[in-house]
């Protein structure tokens, strides 16, 4: 991906977020997952330059991508992943911050990069990683686990409802042809899954095979479990989920009243007029929530 150009990624529920998490001129914010940067300046523009905002990304070359929206800010960027949060504070001599922000959505701009190999509309390599300097590529998950480590990953993060016959067909055709291309995988996922309405057979597996690639799930695990120490009293947190396992989640952990003050009891979704200027804020949902009590 070129870094000489501008993110071309649109944040979402930007108004939304910035009233509900209501940062202040000299506060000290997290944005976990940087992308394209937009919230990123939301924070920093709200906090002034008498605050502070780090920027995570696991990806290297997103950060690259924001510095240029982020230019004269008081932001930090930094190349980790969101569970890594409590090292980068320690690192800089910090315990709380006034606030977390974390879009779990991944960004347009490497969605559009055929090399990633994210999206099955476009031919790429079979890759996946978020972080593409570390761990394994979807081709070798493919290519090497068991049947019934994909059925149960098909189904656990994908929910698809097919998840053996995938399974069961992947390992049949890579004994004689390893998988390496996106729109060789999804055509085989394709063939033994049934269409049902406008979406794409193949939606599923992939969304599960990116999960597993990327340890998503763990990821926010880790974070949520992580929050209550980062955050001070009165801090606030804030969420953006793309999908119901995500979503699930964090509601779950809100729900703690010794930890949290729910700021919205249910997740706030865009509007009309968002989702037709930024279709992908359709399945975004925002919670928040306020950090009582001193465990």
């Amino acid at each position: 991906m070129s870094t000489d150009r501008a993110p071309v990624h649109v944040s979402v529920l930007p108004a939304e977020t910035l009233t509900l998490l209501d940062p202040q001129a000299g506060q000290t914010w997290i944005d976990c997952t940087v992308g394209g940067g937009g919230h990123t300046r939301l924070l920093a523009e709200r906090v002034g330059p008498t605050g502070r905002v780090i920027g995570l990304d696991q990806d290297p070359t997103m950060l690259e991508l924001a510095r240029s929206r982020l230019a004269g800010l008081p932001v930090e960027l930094v190349h980790a992943n969101f569970d890594q949060l409590g090292e980068v504070l320690t690192a800089r001599g910090l315990e709380r911050v006034d606030g977390v922000l974390a879009d779990l959505g991944f960004s347009s701009d490497q969605l559009g990069e055929k090399a990633r190999g994210l999206s099955f509309r476009e031919d790429g390599p079979l890759d996946m990683r978020l972080d593409p300097t570390a761990g394994a590529t979807a081709a070798d998950m493919v290519n090497t686990m068991s049947e019934a480590g994909l059925a149960d990953t098909f189904w656990e993060f994908g929910e698809e409802r097919h998840s053996r016959r995938v399974a069961k067909r992947i390992v049949e055709r890579r004994a004689h042809q390893p998988f390496t291309t996106t729109a060789d995988f999804a055509n085989v996922v394709r063939s033994c899954v049934p269409r049902s309405g406008s979406i794409d057979p193949a939606t599923r597996v992939f969304q599960a095979l990116r999960i597993a690639v990327n340890d998503e799930l763990g990821a926010l695990d880790r974070l949520l479990a992580m929050l209550p120490r980062v955050v001070k009293v009165g801090g606030a947190a804030g969420i953006i989920s793309f999908h119901s396992l995500e979503d699930r989640r964090v509601k779950q952990v809100f729900r703690e009243p010794t930890v949290w003050q729910q700021v919205t009891k249910k997740p706030v979704e865009a509007g009309d007029e968002e989702t037709a200027r930024n279709p992908r804020a359709r399945s975004a949902k925002l919670r928040v929530a306020r950090r009582v009590g001193d465990r």
